[in-house]
């Protein structure tokens, strides 16, 4: 029986990060799937569940979990509507709460458990960064990755950000204006060659799949070439007809995986799966 099991650590600036780990209760020595979310996204968004469920019918044991700033509350963990999280969120506060993650597994499972990165869009960088520093990790599979953080926001708008310290991006599907504080610029700025996915991508030495949709409006197809080009070891797949979520929306009402979604997880087992 395909079973969901939840958790709570403590991530970046004592902020609370809730996880959940899905698995099959028959077979609990499964090897492990950590799922990245992106901007904007969280990780009961979407379709998120159901994947959860099918790497989980397939011998994963598959966890996913909230960054501590993605804007989504404790309480009510169904969007993002903590404004003031969400403003105050940078890169660094994730890749922290990305190794607090980590370091649960690792205390919950072994030092010797190693685990497969899933990121998707921001949380593709993320894990590529990841992905080039820690041992943990076994291998890297991305699901339309950004190249460079500061594509999530337009370089005209930095002169009036540092200005008035704050600036707003539009939720597409609410078209709610949200709010981010100049402290991701500026930790952005501050830790520039930390924060390069693209030269981090060049030191990932482990197996990585590059899984990018080439009808992708909000990462452009050729972002998933650029990876690829800078990691020669890396399999780029495209998606034919693929958005940036692979057919899925929110809030997604039907029982099945999107086509194109299915589509991705079977590559992704089949990637796993290999010695």
């Amino acid at each position: 029986m395909i079973t969901q099991s939840n958790f709570s650590l403590s991530g970046a600036d004592g902020k609370l990060i809730i996880g959940d780990i899905t698995f099959d209760e028959k077979n609990p020595n499964t090897p492990i799937i950590l799922f990245v979310h992106g901007f904007k996204g969280f990780k009961d968004w979407g379709a998120h569940n159901l994947v959860a469920r099918h790497f989980a019918s397939n011998g994963y044991r598959y966890i996913k979990f909230n960054l501590s700033h993605s804007g989504v509350p404790v309480n009510n963990p169904i969007d993002v509507t903590d404004m003031d999280a969400f403003a105050s969120n940078t890169v660094s506060k994730e890749l922290f709460d990305l190794n607090a993650v980590l370091d649960f597994i690792e205390k919950a499972y072994g030092k010797n458990t190693k685990v497969n990165l899933i990121g998707h869009s921001r949380g593709g960088g993320l894990s590529i960064i990841e992905a080039a520093n820690d041992l943990r990790i076994n291998k890297l599979i991305t699901w339309s990755a950004i190249g460079d953080f500061s594509s999530l926001w337009k370089k005209e708008q930095e002169a009036e950000w540092k200005k008035t310290g704050k600036i707003f991006v539009t939720n597409a599907r609410t078209k709610e204006q949200m709010p981010l504080n100049v402290t991701l610029l500026e930790d952005f700025e501050e830790n520039t060659a930390t924060l390069n996915i693209l030269e981090a991508a060049k030191r990932v030495n482990i197996p990585w799949l590059i899984i990018h949709g080439d009808d992708d409006v909000n990462v452009p197809f050729e972002t998933a070439q650029t990876l690829a080009e800078a990691n020669s070891g890396s399999r780029l797949v495209k998606i034919e007809g693929a958005n940036h979520v692979y057919g899925a929306t929110q809030p997604y009402t039907s029982e099945t995986l999107p086509p194109l979604l299915f589509k991705v997880c079977e590559k992704v087992i089949t990637f796993i799966n290999e010695v």
